[in-house]
Formats: C-alpha cells, structure tokens, sequence
C-alpha cells in the first residue's frame, strides 16, 4: 500500500491575516462619519440633509458611470459614499444644491478616477472637490448661516435652491425669524481673525457655532474617530501628530502674543481641523505607512494649518495643509523608509571592518 507523502505548501507574507477587507473598512469609516452627519442635520436642518444628500448621491452616481465605461465596479466598497459625505462636511449648509452636485462630480472624476480609481488616488478625493467649489465659487462657499434656527426643520435655507449660475438668493427674510444674537455671519475663526472676538471653547466643542455643516462639533468627530482607531481602521498616529503639532504651534504664538493670536484650545475646536485631522488626513490611500513618516506628515500639517490660519489671507487652512501634506507623502515615506534587516551602509564591510 502506498503511502501518501506529506506536502509543503510555500506562501508569501503576511502569513497572519486580519479578517479585513476593504468593503468592510470602508463600511465602518461611513457608519462613522453617519454620527457628523447627522449632528449636521440637527444643528442645521433640511439643508444640511440636502446638502449630504445632493453630495452623496453624485459622487455614487459619477463613480458608477465611470466605472461602468471603464469595466469595472467599485460603488459596492462605500468609498464614493465616504468621499460624498466627507464633501458634503466640508461645505457651508446653505450651499445651492447644484454647486454641491458639480463638486460631487469632480471629487469622483478628478480626484479619484482620473488617477486610477480607489487606492491610486494622490489626494483626498473629497478636497480636491472642496477646493475646486473654493476656487470657482468663492462667494457661496464661504457664506455661513447660523445652526439652531427654529424652522430649520420645516424651512430650508433660501440659497439652498438657488438656481444654476444665478446670484445666490437673499437671506435676509430668513436671518429676520432669528434673534439677533443667535445669527453671525462669520465663524469663528473669521471673527477672531478679522475682528478679534474670541469664541468660547465650550460652544466650540459641543458645536454650537457657525461653520460648515460637519465641522462644527470637535466632540462627535473625536468619538466617532475613537471608534475607528479603536477597530485598527485608523492610523491613530497621524490625527494625534496633526491636533498635537496645531496644538504646540499655536501655543508658541499664543505665549509670544496672546493679545493677538488665539490659544491652544481655540486651536484645536475651531473650523475644520477635527474634521480634517481625524478623517481627511488619515486617508489610507494618501499618506505615508512608514512609523516614522506618519508622525512627521502629521506635524507638517498642523503646522502648516496654524502658520496659514494666523499669517495667510484666509481664517482656514486645513484644508490646503492636508493637501500639501498628500503631495509630499510619497516623499515622506521614501525618506522614512527602515533599513532593511541585515543591510549595512554602502561602503562599509559587513562585519564592520573588524579582523
């Protein structure tokens, strides 16, 4: 009788495997970001569930008909839906529908699509978006409307339904059922930069402001962040570098002149670094993997947030700071890059020049 010889299977690593695929990441990101967005919606009403709405739905849309011409499919993974809703964050709550359609299109088309689709992409698809409806709609990307109207669940914001190409609709009317100490036209960090009122931390923490839809409660995003680096789907050290890097940063300011620059805490709670820290720059795809270029990638851009907030022409630079940060990522990574086991410097004999 014959015996059966053992085999020997040969396989590459990793050999140890966790149960994670990308569809399941992805899900987890967009059932976490469903917290933001849904304070969004409480703080700003049907506008801001217009808003996410009109933002998700084209970037799904969009990356299923290119993936359709393409051969392909990849609408299943939520990606388009994280890149939708983080869009839709990003952006004032009273932004005409159609604007939020067309940069739902370019998020998909130009910042995913045009290089390769999920995992090639250089930049965060949803600022590339964001950037694009800054730069071609100044005006109404930066118009703020206050949260917590009292019709802001049966009344949209009148800008909301302003027609294609045409002047953004008057507010007043709107303004007017407010009382006048509930409404400001700026948001934090405009009013302390323009005019120097300072906001309390406490109204920027529990989201109490005006802002951008998602960028207004820096405790949902860090809960909703917690969660993500809790289940190993966030590299926690990349956010902590950002707010941490901010944070240092505006303090060395803040002690140099308090008068004039805003402290630490105002720092980190305001506009959208929470938001940008937590799930822009954390971006897989985007930033670097090596343990040492994470750390410096996320100083970088919390330096760069604090340099363009104090001493650029604009209150916000989050958004510019992740995007720099995404373009010398592959730099980063290159320089960070561990010495391979057992390799010595070229020039250098491998048992270090003893006899």
């Amino acid at each position: 009788m014959a015996t059966q010889m053992p085999t020997m299977q040969l396989r590459t690593s990793p050999h140890i495997k966790q149960a994670l695929t990308v569809d399941v990441i992805m899900r987890n990101v967009a059932g976490a970001l469903l917290p933001v967005a849904a304070f969004a919606v409480f703080q700003f009403g049907i506008s801001a569930l217009a808003l996410l709405a009109a933002t998700t739905l084209s970037c799904v849309l969009t990356e299923h008909l290119i993936s359709r011409a393409s051969g392909g499919s990849t609408v299943g993974d939520c990606s388009a839906v994280i890149t939708g809703l983080l869009l839709g964050l990003t952006l004032p709550p009273g932004l005409p529908i159609w604007m939020a359609v067309v940069g739902g299109v370019i998020a998909i088309a130009l910042g995913k699509a045009l290089f390769g689709g999920l995992g090639y992409n250089v930049f965060n698809p949803a600022l590339v978006g964001r950037a694009f409806l800054q730069a071609a709609f100044p005006i109404a990307v930066t118009t703020w409307t206050p949260g917590g109207a009292a019709n802001r669940f049966i009344e949209f914001i009148p800008s909301t339904w302003t027609f294609p190409f045409a002047l953004p609709a008057d507010i007043a009317e709107w303004v007017q059922n407010l009382s006048v100490d509930a409404f400001s036209g700026a948001t934090p960090l405009a009013l302390m930069k323009y005019d120097g009122v300072r906001t309390e931390v406490s109204q920027l923490f529990f989201g109490m402001t005006a802002g951008s839809a998602g960028e207004t409660s820096a405790l949902v995003i860090l809960i909703c962040g917690a969660y993500l680096a809790w289940r190993k789907m966030m590299n926690w050290r990349i956010p902590v570098s950002m707010l941490a890097s901010a944070a240092l940063t505006g303090a060395v300011f803040y002690l140099a002149n308090p008068e004039r620059h805003p402290d630490p805490l105002f720092i980190l709670c305001s506009g959208g670094l929470m938001l940008g820290a937590v799930f822009m720059a954390s971006d897989m795809v985007a930033s670097p993997v090596t343990p040492r270029g994470v750390w410096i990638y996320g100083a970088l851009m919390g330096i760069v947030t604090v340099i363009i907030r104090l001493f650029g022409g604009l209150p916000e630079g989050v958004m510019y700071a992740i995007l720099l940060g995404n373009a010398v990522s592959p730099i980063i990574e290159n320089l960070t890059q561990p010495r391979v086991f057992g390799a010595v410097k070229k020039g250098k004999p491998p048992d270090g020049g003893r006899p």
